[in-house]
């Protein structure tokens, strides 16, 4: 596959999406951890981006605190919907889109608020 059809067109996403540092994924029952930053997190998912991302389908638990107001970890399972793979003539970092699984739906709205202030600060700015 090209790197165009692993990537879903930003038309097609449903919910806004703002930036956040992940300061913990978990993998594989907490064998694995590794640091990071997350894009595009929304109340659906976000995009993690790594040199090996896991194939669609795979399952495994995210870690992540969310800023304040928020201000909280949260646990949930997620699923990899799309990856993008390494390539140097890439425009776009290597990584993969993740389909929150079990996100409460009280915390998934609490995201939704972060994100939409986060967009209406950008458009302050801009």
């Amino acid at each position: 596959m090209s790197d165009s059809t692993l990537t879903p067109p930003a038309d097609q996403r449903r919910t806004l999406r703002a930036p956040l540092i992940v300061l913990r994924v978990k993998v594989d029952e907490g064998e694995k951890s590794f640091f990071g930053y997350a894009r595009n997190i929304s109340r659906s998912g976000l995009f993690i981006p790594a040199t090996s991302p896991r194939q669609p389908g795979s399952r495994f638990v995210v870690e992540v605190r969310l800023p304040a107001p928020i201000d909280r970890a949260v646990q949930c399972t997620c699923e990899v919907v799309w990856q993008r793979q390494f390539s140097s003539k890439a425009k776009h970092d290597p990584g993969m889109g993740l389909k929150f699984v079990d996100m409460p739906e009280e915390i998934a709205a609490l995201i939704d608020a972060w994100v939409k202030n986060q967009d209406q600060a950008k458009k302050a700015i801009d």
